[in-house]
């Protein structure tokens, strides 16, 4: 094992009090080593050097599970999921979850294909698709116990999206950097329009990762009024309860 998957080994323990196996920890290298090799063609991620692919990529999706328990169940959607985080290594770790990977730009999804049939992840379906046409897909409306994103929107455009995919009673988690607090602030009249409810905000400290990160925890608590999201782009132009 490299130094660096000790250290993920090792960080997960820590912060999770999980045990990776060496068949986890196997499949975070070959899905490093395929992240850089994929990035040589096309711009996946700006973060390739292999500690930070470790801590702001492995690590950082995996303390989703500081929100939603050691061993989270039931259906789970990660929108906006880039080159397929935080939900495969997610799936990596937990594999009793069935997963959603949503994506628009056609390359990330394809590479998120090859991540999940290469390392043979069951349960996994891939979307290239926009989060704003999800949320009114009948197979996927209301549907999922958890919507999870990261680094895709602010607070107030990002409710928009997650909340009307979870059933009533399910959960969001959204990762956010040091402004997440602010953010939920700046989102209180999107939660109220989409039935939403904060319930947790959790922070997080990495290794090696100066700023502390946020994973604020939503509640779906009332059904989202049958319209939202609106069509794509708006949510992003016209963020809910701030310029509607």
């Amino acid at each position: 094992m490299t130094r660096e998957y000790r250290g993920l080994r090792d960080a997960v323990l820590t912060i999770l009090g999980v045990e990776l196996t060496p068949k986890q920890l196997e499949a975070f290298a070959w899905y490093a080593q395929e992240l850089r090799a994929w990035n040589e063609r096309f711009n996946l991620t700006a973060i390739t050097d292999p500690e930070e692919v470790e801590a702001k990529h492995f690590l950082d999706s995996l303390t989703c599970l500081l929100a939603m328990g050691r061993q989270p169940r039931g259906r789970v959607i990660d929108v906006g999921t880039g080159a397929g985080f935080p939900g495969i290594p997610l799936k990596i770790l937990c594999p009793q979850i069935q997963l959603t990977l949503v994506e628009a730009t056609g390359k990330k999804a394809g590479f998120c294909r090859h991540v999940v049939d290469s390392l043979g992840l069951e349960g996994v379906e891939v979307l290239h698709a926009r989060a704003e046409e999800v949320g009114h897909m009948e197979a996927h409306r209301e549907a999922y116990d958890w919507a999870l994103a990261r680094a895709v929107a602010p607070m107030p455009v990002l409710v928009e999206y997650l909340l009307p995919l979870l059933r009533l009673g399910g959960r969001a988690v959204a990762q956010k950097g040091e402004t997440g607090p602010a953010e939920v602030h700046d989102a209180e009249g999107a939660l109220r329009i989409l039935g939403g409810r904060v319930e947790q905000i959790i922070p997080v400290e990495l290794p090696r990762v100066a700023e502390t990160r946020y994973l604020v925890l939503v509640e779906k608590v009332a059904a989202s009024p049958a319209r939202y999201p609106r069509r794509a782009g708006i949510p992003s132009k016209r963020p809910l309860g701030m310029a509607d």
